[in-house]
């Protein structure tokens, strides 16, 4: 939790994600009883994450430590979505978040249409990868 909260927050400053650690909490645990949740360590500290639910292929989450933006980790967590999900990924990403849609389009997912984050209430792109 404190990965995913730290990484939000270097992302969006002016949003309060301690405020939604109860929320992060209850969407952690529906995510642990559904999807397939990879992690990455170095020196024995989780640096990263990504979570994919298998049955609907939705990456719900690819969390990167600041400190390893750049790494290639984010490449190789997509890696391994990929080949725990090789039917394909749908994820939804802030269209505010430039450099996500950049390295989802350098990964070789697409725009397939637009909505709205429940949560937030910010616009959002649907992006998938099929092989």
């Amino acid at each position: 939790m404190a990965l995913w909260r730290r990484t939000w927050q270097n992302t969006y400053p002016e949003i309060d994600f301690a405020g939604r650690l109860a929320w992060w909490r209850d969407h952690w645990r529906g995510l642990a009883g559904t999807a397939c949740i990879i992690m990455a360590e170095a020196k024995s500290e989780m640096v990263g994450f990504v979570t994919v639910d298998l049955a609907t292929l939705y990456l719900d989450q690819i969390v990167v430590a600041p400190e390893h933006w750049g790494s290639g980790l984010a490449s190789a967590l997509i890696a391994e979505a990929r080949r725990v999900s090789p039917r394909g990924l749908d994820l939804d990403v802030n269209t505010d978040n430039a450099r996500a849609i950049a390295f989802y389009q350098k990964e070789r997912f697409v725009i397939t249409g637009d909505g709205i984050n429940p949560r937030s209430g910010r616009p959002v792109h649907h992006m998938r990868w099929r092989p």
